[in-house]
């Protein structure tokens, strides 16, 4: 299948079920991918909600977003797969994806967000952490049904020297990832900075992972250098020069790791 008509570049991509979700500058495209490629909804930064695709028509690239929206920078999904948060501006919109319909928005920072991470918690309740150009990370619960603006419970001390780039959560802990080419470790449980390496990367630090079942960071930068980290310890375990342009997603599995880049290549390594 091939998910087109995009009015720019496709920054964030998500999977839940038979559904798939694909940004582009201030528009999310809700795909049923069960039989056919067919957009079904088109959720706008704004909370407007357009059924089918309202995109596919203009087949030129456009820079432009209309009037009363944002560009969207990311958008990830709760571990159920019934609430879609998306970074666009200042804020985070949530959207209730039984009823397509956007319930709220996580409020509080002062600069774009550019990142987030959702987990739960139990109790109903999403834990949701978020990365802005502000310096700060945020931290913020949403119950189910949850309506309106959302403040955070916590904001993370000391902040980054710069934007936040990425984020990750492994278990009781989250690394944060700036353009200060720093990477911080923190405790999810006593909101505590536990580690950091300053000089993580000589460029921004733009994208983070980890290895499931194993004590493994995986950490890419704007030179497209791409280092693996102990979590315990933050001890450097290796490198690789994996792009020549900025690494800006990485994915994994028990055995490989994937990392996406603005050239069109992947680098497909064995973790063994």
């Amino acid at each position: 299948m091939s998910l087109a008509g995009h009015p720019n570049n496709v920054v964030s991509v998500r999977y839940s079920s038979s559904l798939v979700f694909s940004v582009s500058t201030s528009y999310i495209k809700v795909w049923d991918i069960r039989d056919s490629a067919k957009c079904i909804r088109t959720l706008c930064s704004s909370g407007q909600v357009n059924v089918g695709d309202v995109c596919a028509s203009n087949t030129s690239r456009t820079v432009t977003i209309p009037a009363g929206e944002n560009l969207i920078n990311q958008i990830a999904l709760n571990p159920n797969g019934t609430v879609l948060y998306a970074a666009a501006g200042n804020s985070v919109r949530v959207w209730d994806l039984r009823r397509f319909a956007s319930t709220g928005k996580l409020t509080g920072h002062q600069g774009p967000v550019m990142c987030l991470t959702v987990d739960h918690s139990g109790n109903n309740q999403d834990v949701v952490i978020t990365g802005s150009k502000d310096h700060y990370v945020k931290l913020f619960d949403v119950g189910e049904g949850t309506l309106g603006s959302i403040s955070p419970m916590h904001n993370f001390e000391p902040p980054h020297y710069d934007g936040i780039e990425s984020l990750v959560i492994q278990g009781d802990f989250f690394f944060s990832g700036s353009r200060d080419n720093g990477i911080k470790k923190w405790d999810l449980d006593r909101k505590d900075l536990l580690q950091q390496v300053p000089n993580a990367h000589r460029d921004w630090v733009c994208a983070l992972g980890v290895v499931p079942g194993s004590p493994a960071l995986l950490s890419g930068c704007r030179g497209g250098v791409l280092k693996l980290w102990h979590t315990d310890t933050l001890a450097g375990l290796g490198e690789l020069k994996g792009h020549d342009s900025p690494i800006n997603g990485i994915s994994t599995n028990a055995s490989h790791l994937f990392t996406a880049s603005e050239l069109i290549r992947i680098l497909f390594e064995r973790l063994d």
